[in-house]
């Protein structure tokens, strides 16, 4: 599998797109509308969080999973039976945030927002009649007027040599929304998973924006866009005392979204939460 990216201008980027979400599970964007700037900035307010015992002020609530999750709560991946080796703070209009670092966290959710349903409709155009007729309503629908879209500062901490035997900082797993946004990481580590079991590096380069079909458009979608697994491996060497922060938007339905026979957005989401030992 070759993640080749896709040019956001060119006339045919959408049918390429799709195409190598279907094929992959992943699609790769360059000359993306993301601002590279709003981004760093982001990185570095973001490091100074977490760099502070402040952090701790904004605990995060179980019943609404916003703000920060040290590193004792981090989730395990699903199938794992240790910890992830990360922290994170999950952001939501209407949930916590540290006050000056709240507008620039809030700009970056507006765009990465809107750049997501634009992809998402692409997905829905480029989606064959046989495999649409699985949508309970248009996937622009099951998003519209939702407010469980959740964008994740998250924080992979310099490795002191004392981590727990064969954790790493995000286990194998796939994610849980319909896609996932991902401008690239200060910091190298990403793997994809390929067809033929083989891990993948992604390059660490702003030029490129990541983007990854997760469960929930697996499920409505019956199977036709593959949910892939991806990790974030430890550095080696002088890189291990490094930070890595990155910031996915997880793009989500509203809850009563109805996914398939067996599942809404709603119960679905509370099923792998508890997988992954957070609620």
């Amino acid at each position: 599998m070759i993640l080749e990216a896709v040019d956001f201008q060119s006339p045919t980027a959408a049918q390429d797109f799709v195409k190598s979400l279907r094929e992959t599970g992943f699609g790769v964007l360059k000359n993306h509308p993301i601002r590279q700037q709003l981004v760093s900035d982001i990185y570095a307010e973001w490091q100074t969080f977490f760099d502070s015992d402040t952090k701790f002020d904004y605990r995060y609530n179980v019943g609404t999973q916003d703000g920060f999750f040290p590193a004792d709560v981090s989730e395990t991946a699903k199938g794992h039976s240790k910890k992830d080796i990360k922290e994170y703070f999950h952001y939501y209009p209407w949930g916590q945030c540290p006050e000056q670092h709240k507008a620039k966290l809030a700009q970056y959710y507006s765009e990465a927002n809107t750049l997501a349903e634009q992809l998402l409709g692409w997905i829905e155009t480029h989606t064959p009649a046989d495999i649409a007729q699985h949508y309970s309503q248009p996937l622009s629908g099951m998003i519209e007027n939702s407010d469980q879209t959740l964008l994740r500062v998250l924080h992979y901490p310099p490795l002191k040599g004392d981590e727990e035997l064969g954790a790493i900082r995000a286990g194998a797993h796939e994610d849980i929304n319909l896609i996932t946004i991902l401008p690239a990481a200060n910091e190298p580590g990403l793997q994809v998973k390929s067809k033929d079991g083989t891990w993948l590096d992604v390059p660490c380069d702003f030029g490129n924006l990541i983007v990854n079909i997760g469960d929930m458009l697996q499920e409505a979608s019956g199977g036709y866009f593959p949910s892939t697994s991806h990790r974030v491996i430890n550095p080696d060497g002088t890189d291990k005392t490094k930070s890595r922060i990155s910031l996915p938007l997880f793009l989500h339905p509203r809850p009563d979204v109805v996914l398939s026979e067996r599942h809404t957005a709603g119960s679905y989401l509370r099923e792998r939460l508890i997988e992954l030992g957070v609620i």
